[in-house]
């Protein structure tokens, strides 16, 4: 006879507690196969895609695209013989129920079972509902997530949607919600239109059953702009978003480390045009065809050569343990602005590459990074960081440490400035060092030794070999 099988939200290696289900990639009737993707979760880090322990044939999703749940509660049902005898499908078991089986290796994340606890919930619980109204209910939530708090709207019982129930990814081109229609495209096209500037709600689908491609966008951004009349002060509001996901993680990481590191920054102007130079003359080395050498590369370079000579920048301060813990590797993290928030993805053993693998490791870091991909993995146990804020036009600041290291770089825009050289002012290539560390472990003369060492690498690349 049939045999289910509840598939419970694994602990994707974080130590995390919740994840938000983005959307699935197979629906009740579908057969799957070991290691298949069948959902992609946004965890505090990353977007994760999860595969499937076993094989079969789904039977039931238990939650919907937009909903957050806990580690350990079931997500979908599958029967892994589905050439059993006919059995009527088991219930959903409840939301609060840790996965009681032990899961098997898969693709992505560990093979221990999972059993994490689940952290309470602040508002009551979701209440089980007829298919119709849970259809009504993801929609909601899914407007809520994209757009803001649902305004007010009809009384209680007045449908939001039409009866036929919504699947999810089913391509419907506009649901009517209270206070307007939401175009409904799939996340490549949201993010290509908020990249161009469309609005999605301004656009009529040419897809299957009027989903809205990219190929709309693209039309959509190339018409003439048609001024806006700016509207009247009684039609601006307020559009609220749950602090949850990287954001979240984000906020209270930085915190921590304000008030528990007592932070110190250095500035240093550095006349880079040596570096710049050797970047041109690099550039069409045979060894460099091809690789996008950017002047991050460069800085990134410096950092782990000076880290040698200052070891207490690349180390830790261990509260509990009361000992300061030196490093002899170098995981590098690379501060990266994407459209989830601000991560900080690392270059393992960064000491150990070369210009050229630097170079191509930070390009391959930074657009994961922006598609959303980095690995779980790759942004713990980092040892020291670089926040490239040039890259924004931005001279300098002040950036905050990151948690469990003691020392971050913010390396600023590189400017034509006039500079005096040899007793003659010249028009050179300038940027500005940021230097913040952790007081209670770097004192004054090793940070401005720190600093002053990437400073002269990058003033005069030629210094390495002597380093």
């Amino acid at each position: 006879m049939p045999e289910y099988k509840s598939f419970p939200l694994p602990d994707t290696a974080e130590g995390l507690t919740e994840a938000e289900i983005l959307g699935w990639r197979v629906q009740p009737g579908d057969t799957v196969t070991v290691n298949q993707i069948i959902v992609e979760i946004e965890t505090a880090k990353a977007a994760v895609e999860l595969p499937c322990p076993w094989a079969g044939v789904v039977t039931e999703l238990h939650v919907q695209p937009g909903q957050t749940v806990d580690v350990g509660t079931p997500i979908l049902t599958i029967d892994v013989d589905p050439g059993g005898a006919a059995a009527p499908a088991p219930a959903a078991p409840a939301a609060a129920a840790p996965a009681e089986e032990e899961m098997k290796p898969l693709v992505g994340y560990g093979s221990k079972a999972v059993t994490a606890k689940r952290r309470a919930r602040r508002g009551p619980a979701v209440p089980t509902e007829p298919a119709a109204a849970a259809a009504q209910s993801t929609v909601a939530a899914s407007f809520e997530h994209r757009q803001g708090p649902i305004p007010d709207g009809p009384p209680p019982g007045t449908p939001l949607v039409p009866s036929v129930p919504v699947v999810p990814d089913t391509p419907a081109a506009l649901i009517d919600l209270p206070g307007g229609y939401v175009p409904l495209a799939k996340p490549p096209v949201r993010k290509l239109a908020k990249d161009l500037g469309v609005d999605l709600r301004a656009l009529s689908g040419s897809g299957t059953n009027g989903v809205i491609t990219r190929a709309d966008v693209q039309q959509a951004a190339t018409r003439p702009a048609v001024p806006e009349q700016a509207p009247s002060t009684r039609e601006r509001g307020e559009r609220r978003v749950p602090i949850k996901g990287v954001r979240k993680v984000t906020a209270q990481a930085m915190v921590s480390s304000a008030f528990t590191a007592p932070h110190v920054t250095e500035f240093l102007t550095v006349d880079v045009t040596p570096m710049m130079e050797l970047r041109a003359r690099l550039k069409d080395h045979p060894e460099f065809r091809g690789v996008k050498l950017t002047p991050l590369a460069f800085c990134a370079k410096a950092l782990v050569m000076a880290a040698r000579r200052t070891p207490e920048v690349n180390s830790a301060w261990d509260e509990r343990a009361q000992e300061i813990v030196f490093k002899d590797y170098v995981h590098l993290g690379i501060a990266a602005a994407t459209p989830r928030g601000l991560i900080v993805p690392k270059i393992r053993d960064a000491d150990t590459l070369s210009l050229r693998d630097l170079a191509v490791a930070l390009e391959s870091l930074t657009t994961t990074a922006r598609e959303g991909k980095t690995p779980p993995a790759d942004m713990v146990n980092g040892t020291i960081t670089i926040t490239n804020v040039g890259v924004f036009g931005v001279d300098t600041g002040t950036p905050i440490i990151n948690p469990g290291e003691s020392a971050i770089l913010a390396f600023g825009a590189i400017r034509d400035t006039p500079w005096v050289v040899d007793g003659e002012i010249k028009v050179r290539k300038v940027c500005q060092l940021a230097l913040s560390f952790d007081h209670r472990l770097v004192d004054g003369q090793q940070g401005s030794e720190f600093l002053a060492d990437v400073g002269a690498l990058l003033a005069n690349p030629a210094l390495a070999i002597t380093y």
